[in-house]
């Protein structure tokens, strides 16, 4: 089921406030991107269980010391991940997502931690499965990767939150490499989305479990409607955190805003997490524009 013609009304709307807010605050828009980084880099790779905090996560990006044992390669997981984020901002406008930029991007994501296997697709022997998803040949897979480049690119009738959807779905499924696929996967979705004139996202591990439900739907189902609900809602929080820093408004936390309105918290909770009020996290918290009418 494609995307509904009100939530597509909803993001157009809210797309044209972003576009002619941004005008001339690029160094804006860059203080947020900068500010989000420990917790878009922080949420993809818990969603592949680190171990590691959102405070150890900044710590680590700031080369402070972090206050127990942390492995190597969950600092280099931080650090490498930061670089493939902050690659993909700056490089997003200069090209079409290929396969050499997923090359290239799981070469930054995986260098130093197994330099044997990145920068590659899987090759001849090396199968992998996830969960009980026994993932396609090695011999197939680059075939399969440039079809769906193929399909993405190709099919301008599909609403673009759709394409993409479907692309992450069948990206994740073809499981390409042998480690990294996950995070690989989901820096792709913002290449596409800053290839379009959006902001990035973050999928957050607080919803691993629909952003996991959302893969048994397509591998079982062919059923694209989980994802496209995932990648919505994490867009419109993308969107309404811009917007209220581009108008200069005061943000509150949600209890805040609840109390100064007059306005029960689990409802306002319920609704910032269904995004039809303009509600964004950061940290973690949830905060909104004092402006916004109750």
């Amino acid at each position: 089921m494609a995307t509904s013609k009100l939530l597509k009304t909803r993001i157009q709307s809210f797309k044209k406030q972003y576009d002619t807010l941004r005008k001339g605050k690029e160094p804006l828009l860059k203080i947020i991107d900068e500010s989000e980084l420990p917790e878009s880099v922080y949420n993809s790779n818990a969603i592949e269980n680190s171990t590691l905090t959102l405070k150890e996560t900044e710590k680590i990006l700031l080369e402070l010391e972090v206050q127990r044992n942390v492995s190597l390669r969950e600092v280099y997981e931080v650090k490498n991940l930061a670089l493939v984020v902050e690659y993909i901002r700056l490089k997003s406008q200069e090209g079409e997502l290929s396969q050499e930029m997923i090359l290239l991007l799981h070469r930054m994501l995986i260098g130093v931690i197994d330099d044997n296997i990145a920068g590659r697709f899987r090759k001849k022997g090396e199968y992998v499965r996830v969960g009980t998803h026994i993932a396609p040949a090695p011999e197939h897979v680059e075939q399969l990767i440039e079809s769906a480049l193929v399909e993405y690119s190709s099919n301008h009738i599909a609403y673009f939150l759709d394409k993409i959807a479907r692309f992450h779905l069948e990206f994740e499924t073809i499981h390409p490499f042998n480690d990294g696929n996950g995070r690989i996967g989901r820096a792709v979705i913002n290449y596409q989305l800053l290839r379009l004139g959006f902001p990035r996202v973050i999928i957050r591990d607080k919803e691993k479990k629909e952003y996991y439900r959302a893969f048994e739907n397509w591998r079982d189902d062919k059923k694209t409607e989980t994802m496209e609900r995932v990648i919505s809602l994490a867009l419109l929080e993308a969107l309404h955190k811009r917007i209220a820093y581009l108008k200069g408004e005061i943000i509150l936390h949600l209890t805040d805003y609840a109390r100064n309105n007059q306005k029960s918290v689990p409802s306002l909770l319920n609704a910032a997490r269904r995004q039809t009020i303009p509600a964004f996290r950061e940290k973690g918290v949830w905060k909104i524009s004092a402006s916004t009418k109750p």
